[in-house]
């Protein structure tokens, strides 16, 4: 007999949730630790900029496309990695995108020259690419509906947990190891995480032989074919109500990832004269903040049924905080930990972004749907990075420190107003986004008992 038959219904219940509840915050743990990389590797190049300015002799062009490659591949897989999660699922994207997330990280630590760096940054960029798609479907798939506000912003908040590891322990772990041994270290926990993914990740519950915690979606959706899956990406493509969260992410974090993951570190220490560890504390404070507001606003428009109003008040208060930076006399201190600290909070609003995205679309299409915003993001922050150094470059007076230039105010002040430029955009296509009230508007509602009831008497 089998033991489970001898327990009380409800024990055995019990018993069920518990292993339920364990698979997928195991699942899950080994997903966020991928993602965690995912942010370091994004945040990185602005703390040791000095060091690749000085190891590959580049301007700030070059560093802002030696950078920007990661976020250009990013970019063009994201509506393949929609795809490949809503067929192939998530197991297989994590485990493939962090070997050859581990592989890229070794090959840039081991560069001896620019064009090797590039390579290594491009694999580095291949492999984190499905990350975030991956887990997002994770979610979707293993969590109930009603809190994919919460748990999108449990994900950013932890994720960018990453971010400030690349800021200032990154910068602490430099005085005792060199950048490239940090980078191969890097790499090798990734090929690590892909180990354990193989053996613990799993596509959906039932896999494990669990129910859907979203079944009555379940029962109504059928499978995204293999075969269907071009008509399927089309589809979701035509869906008008998608493209605002894209211009959003466009603009809002086009502009706040190229401060944070390269520009940031070097305006500091070259306009406002900070070491290399003061101007990572700053990036720190911002960071965090980031993280936190990423699950702030998740929270808060799950909790209070609206999407687009919280989405407008936080890019309002992000656009804002570019006005305070450009146009007031600003100090590092006190000042200027607060103004980098309601940047980096206001701008995590942008989250809203992806739950908008996944309820304007059919629930088994999430991934696809989520992927085509979050294009967005990274097609941005490619073009902005190398915009930037360009124009910093094009007003450079020449001064250099060792092998590395030095920008005045004025260069990075057009650097700004280019960025404020972006933040208009995203902030006018927030209007645009609709409000669903924080449900799937393609799925209709069902009846309430009362009317269920009066149907099944007649």
């Amino acid at each position: 007999m089998n033991h489970d038959e001898l327990q009380p219904e409800g024990n055995v219940e019990m018993t069920h949730e518990k292993k339920f509840g364990m698979a997928r915050w195991s699942i899950f743990t080994i997903l966020i630790l991928t993602y965690i990389l995912v942010y370091f590797h994004r945040m990185a190049p602005g703390v040791v900029s000095e060091y690749l300015m000085a190891d590959f002799q580049t301007t700030g062009t070059r560093l802002g496309t030696l950078s920007a490659i990661y976020f250009f591949v990013y970019a063009a897989m994201q509506l393949p990695s929609g795809v490949l999660a809503d067929t192939l699922g998530s197991r297989t994207l994590i485990i493939g995108g962090s070997v050859a997330a581990g592989l890229g990280s070794i090959l840039f630590g081991l560069a001896p020259s620019f064009e090797m760096a590039c390579g290594g940054r491009f694999l580095v960029g291949l492999g984190v690419s499905v990350v975030f798609i991956s887990i997002m479907k994770n979610n979707a798939v293993w969590f109930s509906a009603r809190v994919f506000g919460v748990m999108s912003g449990l994900t950013l908040f932890i994720g960018n947990l990453g971010s400030v590891t690349a800021a200032g322990p990154l910068s602490a772990l430099l005085s005792v190891f060199a950048w490239r041994t940090i980078f191969i270290g890097i790499g090798l926990f990734s090929l690590l995480l892909a180990v354990a993914a193989f053996f613990i990740v799993r596509n959906r519950p039932e896999d494990l032989g669990f129910t859907s915690p979203n079944a009555r979606l379940g029962a109504e959706a059928g499978p995204v074919g293999h075969n269907g899956w071009l008509k399927n990406l089309w589809g979701v493509i035509r869906v008008p109500r998608v493209w605002p969260g894209f211009f959003v992410q466009f603009g809002i974090i086009g502009g706040l990832y190229s401060f944070m993951g390269l520009w940031a570190v070097p305006y500091l220490r070259d306009v406002h004269g900070l070491s290399r560890a003061g101007s990572a504390h700053y990036l720190t404070v911002m960071l965090l903040s980031f993280a936190v507001g990423a699950l702030f606003f998740g929270w808060f428009s799950d909790r209070i049924g609206r999407r687009k109003s919280v989405l407008i008040g936080g890019m309002a208060l992000y656009s804002l905080s570019w006005l305070l930076l450009i146009f007031t006399d600003w100090t590092p201190g006190l000042m200027g930990q607060l103004l980098f600290a309601l940047m980096g909070f206001a701008g995590a609003s942008f989250v809203i972004t992806f739950a908008c995205a996944k309820e304007v679309i059919h629930p088994e299409l999430s991934g696809m749907a989520v992927s085509v915003v979050n294009t967005g993001c990274f097609i941005g922050t490619a073009l902005m990075q190398p915009l930037f150094g360009w124009v910093a470059d094009r007003t450079w007076d020449g001064t250099m420190q060792g092998a590395v230039r030095v920008y005045g105010s004025g260069d990075y002040h057009s650097g700004f107003l280019l960025m404020l430029g972006f933040t208009v955009v995203g902030f006018c296509a927030t209007l645009a986004v609709s409000e669903t009230y924080c449900r799937n508007i393609t799925v209709p509602e069902p009846a309430p008992a009362f009317f269920k009831a009066s149907d099944e008497r007649n």
